[in-house]
């Protein structure tokens, strides 16, 4: 599996962003796709996560209300729409897919099998 992520950049604070994530195969029916995000000095963190087949969404509380998570089906792609941005969420941001997680383990990165290359995203104050 080849995930191929896209649309991070610059952006001034209140501003809106819309990262693309494309997978190049969905390997089972409970496919989960997932955003993290890592700022310089930390860990990388949950950000959003949407099952495939289901459609339902899960997010971090720091981003919940702000972000929303969506599946194109036709193009096998992930959409993360982030508005209201804020300098705190200036990170790589990477995405994932896992064809196997166990759902209690959704907001872990080692959940998941397969990674993206990361897209910077930058929020100016």
């Amino acid at each position: 599996v080849q995930l191929q992520a896209s649309g991070g950049g610059l952006v001034q604070a209140g501003g809106s962003l819309r990262l693309s994530c494309a997978t190049s195969r969905r390997t089972s029916s409970n496919y989960v796709m997932g955003w993290f995000r890592q700022a310089p000095g930390k860990e990388r963190e949950f950000v959003a996560a949407i099952r495939w087949s289901a459609g339902y969404t899960y997010y971090s509380e720091s981003v919940k209300g702000r972000f929303t998570i969506s599946r194109d089906n036709a193009k096998n792609t992930v959409h993360l729409q982030m508005n209201n941005l804020k300098p705190a969420d200036t990170a790589l941001y990477y995405c994932a897919a896992s064809g196997s997680l166990i759902l209690s383990t959704l907001r872990s990165a080692s959940a998941y099998g397969y990674w993206g290359q990361g897209t910077l995203v930058t929020v100016s104050s």
